[in-house]
């Protein structure tokens, strides 16, 4: 999907695996590794990583809040930490702190003139939020931001989904958006 001059893409694999400027990491608040794609990250990344978030991030960061980082030892400029929310049955603002998620990692690739950005599925994995609300939700919210910002530098978002109902349904809200564009 195209929005101005931005290119929108799923593909299948690992956000660390992305050939693009930054990756956004699904962290959690104490920004010290964890599960799933946080893990994965941290071992990629290497030993500086952490020492590089316990200096620039001693007390973790709230839900919905970026952290940056340099890559260290994976291929990319930046890594953007971003602690997503634990579903509690969408009555805590879920939705919300999902799309801050979104929203603030695209507007600091943007801030700071960086072409390319790769997103996993944010809360998706161990914090239960359910994929079939959260896809449609990120699309929604990377192509509100880009409508938003046609002088934007970033000339390509990737959705990069490991699993297979990750890009299904990734895929689905990407098309859905793109039709209702039309």
């Amino acid at each position: 999907m195209q929005v101005n001059n931005t290119l929108i893409d799923v593909v299948r694999g690992s956000v660390a695996e992305q050939s693009v400027d930054a990756i956004v990491n699904a962290a959690n608040t104490s920004m010290r590794g964890g599960g799933g794609i946080d893990g994965a990250i941290h071992r990629a990344a290497g030993k500086g990583l952490m020492a590089e978030l316990q200096r620039v991030a001693p007390h973790g960061a709230k839900t919905g809040n970026v952290v940056v980082t340099g890559a260290h030892k994976l291929p990319q400029k930046y890594i953007f930490h971003t602690a997503g929310p634990v579903w509690n049955g969408g009555l805590k603002n879920e939705k919300e702190h999902l799309a801050r998620c979104y929203r603030s990692s695209i507007a600091l690739a943007d801030e700071r003139g960086l072409e390319s950005i790769a997103f996993c599925s944010i809360s998706t994995g161990v914090y239960r939020f359910p994929i079939d609300q959260a896809a449609p939700l990120a699309v929604d919210t990377v192509v509100s931001f880009l409508q938003d910002h046609p002088e934007t530098n970033l000339k390509r978002v990737v959705f990069a989904m490991f699993g297979d109902k990750e890009y299904d349904e990734f895929f689905s809200a990407l098309e859905t958006k793109e039709i209702e564009l039309l």
